[in-house]
């Protein structure tokens, strides 16, 4: 099967695209820039192109060229509080670019995978199911929810993957995420605040991946949620990670949100129901406590 991949320079296109090879996939990887994957020769059939998806001429010569049969779109600006500053920049990106990508999708007829997030809620009722009605609270949540209407709307055959705070291990050091930033901070002996009292079910990057090929090899039709199997804090994920390591606990502080002066607000509790997504596709993640085993002793480097 031939997939388009967009974001495939972020962490989870480390995962994702080398995945989508193995399994006998043709995949086209994209990014904004130069390629960051150190493609290797068992991820099979597998080629790198730069493509800026906020330039609609770019996205419709490079789509009808490949003709793919599945475009997986995880390119997104995530930042929230960047995206609270530079809400210009991250319309265009989000949901401006996603249309662009639905256009194209449409005239060659692919089955359109769109990755999003659990910042679409409001954190008041977490963890959610599928059917829940998304409220978001911030401008990164209000622009990944308006590309998920757009999806929605479309004339294509869709899917929209819901996810929540990845991590996972990358070569490059500019893919950071809970964990391997808080690996930086204690190993440098700095001292660390982080909330108590926000909730989220963590997704290990690998697990991610694999929901997402589930969904393309299944053609799976309409929203799911793909995350970890555990509702933790990031405080929680912290300890969890300096305990693993032998890093000085001390050294972290727990706190609530409201010390933090962030632009964005964050949703207090999200996290996922996953049983849709089980029974439909056979998705199962692994625990957090698994997936700072393989992120931390580095076994599953794609």
């Amino acid at each position: 099967m031939k997939i388009l991949v967009t974001g495939a320079n972020g962490l989870l296109g480390t995962f994702l695209v080398p995945d989508l090879g193995r399994h006998k996939n043709e995949v086209l990887a994209t990014g904004i820039g130069p390629n960051r994957l150190i493609i290797k020769p068992d991820w099979g059939n597998v080629s790198y192109q730069t493509l800026d998806i906020t330039n609609a001429s770019n996205v419709n010569s490079l789509i009808d060229s490949f003709l793919p049969e599945v475009i997986i779109h995880a390119a997104a600006l995530t930042h929230a509080d960047f995206c609270e500053l530079n809400k210009v920049a991250c319309w265009e990106v989000n949901v401006t670019a996603t249309r662009f990508l639905i256009d194209a999708a449409e005239r060659v007829g692919a089955f359109f995978v769109y990755v999003s997030t659990d910042f679409v809620f409001d954190g008041k009722d977490g963890p959610y199911r599928e059917m829940d009605e998304p409220a978001p609270v911030n401008y990164y949540g209000c622009s990944k929810r308006a590309a998920e209407k757009a999806v929605m709307k479309s004339s294509l055959s869709w899917a929209i993957a819901r996810t929540v705070l990845v991590y996972g291990n990358a070569d490059d050091l500019t893919r950071t995420n809970i964990v391997s930033w808080a690996v930086e901070k204690l190993q440098k002996g700095e001292h660390i605040r982080v909330v108590s009292d926000q909730f989220r079910t963590p997704t290990y990057a690998g697990d991610l991946a694999k929901g997402l090929r589930f969904i393309s090899e299944k053609k799976a039709a309409g929203i799911f949620h793909l995350s970890g199997k555990d509702l933790l804090t990031p405080y929680d994920m912290v300890m969890q990670t300096a305990e693993y390591l032998g890093l000085n606990k001390s050294l972290v502080e727990k706190v609530n949100a409201s010390v933090f002066s962030q632009p964005a607000v964050r949703p207090l509790k999200t996290g996922f129901i996953i049983d849709k997504a089980r029974k439909e596709l056979g998705y199962e993640p692994i625990h957090f406590s698994q997936g700072l085993f393989l992120m931390l002793t580095k076994t599953t480097n794609p």
